[in-house]
């Protein structure tokens, strides 16, 4: 049904353009490269045959498929996000395509020894004998979110080609900054128009998700003072080593690689000091939302201590939430997943419904009233060198998209 030459080179288009997103940046959108594939989707959405296409002052990009029934449904959306992890770099992409996947090593970079291998990530198993695309080893690849970009962009091009498939209005939205978790910001839901919507945002095929963490980010500056060090005795206070005595309090189980499923952790995703000032960056995530009040506690009960133990205000713990479990808001709307449990039963995929560990725009967009759960778009590894997705998995979310718009069509005639 869906063309595989045609959706790997629109991926492949939209992969090579570079649109890291800055965390450390207010502006919308955090990065000015993210204006480079939005402008090509403002193009690319006008030439398929979209109507009502506007990319907006912050990067937004919306853009409506017309009904073609002749009574009313209610006007279904769809989201991806347009810029990339800042975790790990996106600039240069150099994509490998390796077709008929033979089950074995995958040899990335073979000057640099960077090898994908199925011993470590034995999910690239389940697509043998399929096409999948890589990173040359240095790059992430961008499947997050670009697979979910091509995927709507192909199915709304399908919809468009093959009037006979009946379909209410269907609006779509293109985000920027989703990876530093401004997304859904300055989301404009009325503008928008949509009863309910979907992020095509997640991993591996089948995942339907409904679900995700709690979170906040925790900034800990903890205040040294520097002095010679040979005459340091009783008056240097080095910051880097109370730093590591204040890391070394948490939990050493409650880390992201030694966790899964409903379980929360600390994340230490960045450390940077000297002698006079350390700071650490942690992100905090837990789906139950008394024990992910109860880590943001646990820091402040830390730092608490250090500064009573260190007898002087040393350590301070800055505090910000980020997002909100989305259950929350979907659950009252079930029939908005049920559906694309059916969609993926009709189509031959299996359901694989999970809690999301980690967050999407769906999560700020359910909150601000827009009931938004989260669908695969195919990808593996994201945010790193051995990113990889599937284009047969990238076929099949784009049948999902074309499902649901159909399915939506009969249910409420």
């Amino acid at each position: 049904m869906i063309d595989k030459q045609h959706i790997t080179a629109r991926f492949i288009k939209y992969i090579t353009i570079d649109t890291e997103s800055n965390p450390n940046n207010t502006a919308f959108p955090s990065s000015e490269n993210q204006w480079n594939l939005a402008k090509v989707l403002e193009k690319e959405l006008h030439q398929i045959g979209m109507q009502d296409v506007e990319l907006d002052k912050n990067c937004y990009i919306m853009a409506t498929l017309p009904s073609n029934l002749t009574y009313e449904v209610p006007t279904i959306g769809f989201v991806a996000h347009i810029d990339t992890s800042p975790d790990f770099t996106g600039a240069n992409v150099k994509p490998q395509i390796i077709e008929n996947y033979n089950g074995k090593d995958i040899v990335l970079n073979k000057e640099k020894n960077i090898v994908l291998s199925p011993d470590y990530f034995d999910d690239l198993l389940q697509y043998k004998g399929q096409t999948i695309i890589t990173t040359d080893g240095t790059t992430l690849l961008g499947a997050d979110d670009k697979a979910g970009v091509a995927e709507i962009v192909t199915a709304m091009e399908y919809l468009i080609n093959n009037p006979t498939i009946k379909h209410g209005t269907i609006r779509i939205c293109f985000t920027p900054d989703e990876e530093v978790g401004k997304g859904a910001h300055l989301f404009d839901v009325e503008k928008f128009g949509a009863k309910w919507a979907y992020t095509m945002d997640g991993s591996q095929i089948g995942e339907l998700e409904y679900e995700n963490f709690n979170a906040a980010s925790a900034k800990i500056t903890v205040t040294g003072k520097i002095v010679h060090p040979g005459y340091a005795k009783g008056k240097m206070i080095n910051s880097m080593l109370i730093a590591n005595d204040f890391i070394a309090a948490l939990p050493a189980d409650e880390v992201p690689e030694k966790t899964m499923d409903y379980e929360g952790f600390f994340h230490l995703h960045d450390l940077r000091g000297n002698v006079e000032e350390t700071v650490l960056e942690y992100i905090i995530r837990d789906h139950d939302f008394e024990l992910f009040e109860k880590r943001k506690k646990v820091l402040q009960k830390i730092a608490a201590n250090f500064n009573e133990r260190l007898q002087q205000d040393l350590i301070k713990v800055d505090i910000k939430n980020q997002y909100f479990n989305m259950k929350e808001k979907v659950t009252p709307v079930m029939h908005i997943v049920d559906i694309v449990e059916e969609v993926m039963n009709d189509i031959g995929i299996r359901p694989l419904i999970k809690p999301i560990r980690g967050g999407t725009d769906g999560s700020q967009l359910s909150y601000k009233g827009l009931p938004c759960p989260n669908i695969f778009a195919g990808g593996h590894n994201f945010h790193g060198r051995f990113e990889y997705v599937p284009v047969e998995s990238m076929m099949k979310a784009t049948e999902v998209i074309i499902g649901i718009a159909q399915k939506v069509s009969i249910k409420y005639k």
